[in-house]
């Protein structure tokens, strides 16, 4: 007995040694609760309960479970029981899963998680005679108001430039498609999700309408979908403009034309508390009967806002793919910039229809938004999005990259960045395009002028430069065809500009 004693000990000390696991939501740092303790063979073919306390205003819960009996073919299933009812069962075929108000992992109910106790639940279908079983569950709990992320997955590492559609619609909103007999139906989320994976997407944010109800399904596409990266996303839709909140998950109010509700700013200020990359939509679009509420007329602070969406697929397809039309958000956009607010430039389809053919206007992928990021993951494709590093592109075949660079003494800046240049000093442009033969590289900058750089074939380079006048301005790129229209269209680099947003 002392010497199996001493073992279990021992395994319990390891298990205890070993690192604090990474939660189910992809938290790092150390889980809230311990549960652990060793079966034995009195267990097997058995349930146990395992309570523990959820406090008030908790709005995510991750668990993580391990044990140590697999080499001995001890099985654990796990359940999750809250104070009113059974939460779900994953069995053995998961050592993790999360809950939230709006999504959960397959086999477990998303909803509202109360306060009071709650119980992981462990079954034993196999332990066998004389093994025993050393097991920790690790739980993480997040407030309501903690910025959540609807997974960490990580599909392709970089450093690289991704390709992807950052405003499309489903039937989870008013999205529609043809059903197997030709009838035009709510169009289901997998129907979506497929055609952005069969037009060589790498990213795709499901922006519906003041709804979040897609979260659960991109949830379980995503491990399918393991080339493609799932975005929860909600177009705020509201009677004074539309605006996108790329990355958020969690509950949100949007009625602005009740009695006490919140105004613009103090809904845009709690989105951006939950984490959500926010973007004015289509703002010159007009508002009435044919488009409810879609110009941006709304007097919000801009500092709550980190993009503009410049090209909408709608609106060019309205042109006859035209993307500079009077629709067209980039005069918008500059004012902005000349107004002193740092805003990234992007696009998006608004796609209601993935059976749009591919390459017009409006349909799935087209316009694109590209983004420099280190890996293929949410939350570096959203760091790229607040820094700058990001080109519009509007041809259907795609451009592989857009950059611009600016060297002035020792300083370096790249597009979307800030770079320092006093008065007097020479800077010195680099554009490089990538798949795009033939294009003319346009200088457009806030100071007005610019000139025109040939790029003689498809992975074009040519340089510029300009005498720095030490105030604060911006120099960006914009790439057209030989007929002058446009292909894409670059963020800038800000010359002099504070640091922050």
């Amino acid at each position: 007995m002392m010497v199996a004693g001493a073992l279990l000990w021992v395994l319990a000390a390891l298990l205890a040694a070993m690192p604090s696991s990474v939660s189910a939501s992809g938290s790092t740092r150390p889980a809230d609760l311990r549960l652990e303790g060793v079966l034995t063979r009195a267990q097997h073919e058995t349930y146990l309960e395992l309570p523990f306390a959820v406090p008030p205003r908790t709005g995510r819960i991750s668990v993580v479970f391990r044990h140590d009996g697999a080499a001995h073919r001890t099985t654990v299933d796990l359940g999750l029981r809250d104070p009113e009812r059974f939460r779900g069962w994953s069995g053995g075929a998961r050592d993790r899963f999360i809950l939230s108000d709006s999504h959960a992992t397959p086999g477990y109910l998303p909803g509202p998680l109360p306060a009071g106790t709650w119980a992981l639940v462990l079954g034993v279908p196999n332990l066998r005679p004389g093994v025993t079983t050393t097991y920790a569950a690790e739980i993480w709990l997040e407030r309501d108001d903690a910025p959540a992320t609807l997974s960490d997955v990580t599909l392709k590492e970089g450093p690289a430039w991704w390709r992807g559609d950052l405003h499309v619609h489903s039937g989870h909103s008013d999205g529609t498609c043809r059903s197997q007999k030709g009838a035009t139906v709510p169009c289901p989320l997998f129907r979506v999700v497929q055609t952005a994976a069969d037009r060589g997407l790498d990213f795709i944010a499901l922006t519906e309408h003041n709804a979040a109800s897609q979260a659960q399904g991109l949830l379980e596409l995503q491990p399918y979908f393991d080339d493609l990266l799932l975005i929860p996303g909600r177009e705020l839709t509201t009677f004074e403009g539309h605006a996108n909140l790329l990355g958020l998950t969690a509950p949100l109010e949007f009625q602005m034309g009740r009695p006490g509700a919140a105004s613009l700013d103090a809904i845009l200020a709690r989105a951006a508390s939950l984490g959500a990359v926010i973007s004015i939509n289509h703002p010159r679009m007009p508002s009435g009967e044919i488009c409810m509420g879609c110009g941006w007329r709304g007097a919000a602070e801009v500092s709550q806002v980190h993009a503009v969406e410049v090209f909408n697929g709608g609106a060019m397809a309205a042109f006859g793919g035209r993307a500079e039309s009077p629709l067209s958000g980039v005069a918008f956009w500059e004012s902005l910039l000349n107004a002193g607010h740092r805003l990234t430039a992007i696009a998006g389809s608004d796609s209601h229809d993935p059976d749009r053919a591919a390459g017009a206007p409006g349909a799935l992928g087209r316009p694109a938004t590209v983004i420099h990021a280190d890996r293929l993951s949410q939350g570096d494709l959203m760091a790229g999005l607040r820094s700058g590093r990001v080109f519009v592109d509007l041809t259907p075949s795609g451009l592989k990259a857009l950059d611009l660079e600016a060297r002035s003494g020792t300083s370096l800046a790249r597009m979307g960045q800030v770079l320092k240049a006093p008065a007097g000093a020479i800077i010195t442009f680099r554009v490089t395009a990538e798949d795009a033969p033939e294009a003319r590289a346009h200088v457009v900058q806030s100071a007005g002028g610019g000139e025109v750089l040939v790029l003689a074939d498809g992975t074009g380079e040519r340089t510029f430069t300009r005498v720095s006048d030490g105030t604060r301005g911006w120099i960006r790129i914009d790439l057209r065809d030989s007929n002058g229209a446009l292909m894409a269209l670059g963020n800038p680099i800000y010359l002099n500009w504070d640091e922050g947003r």
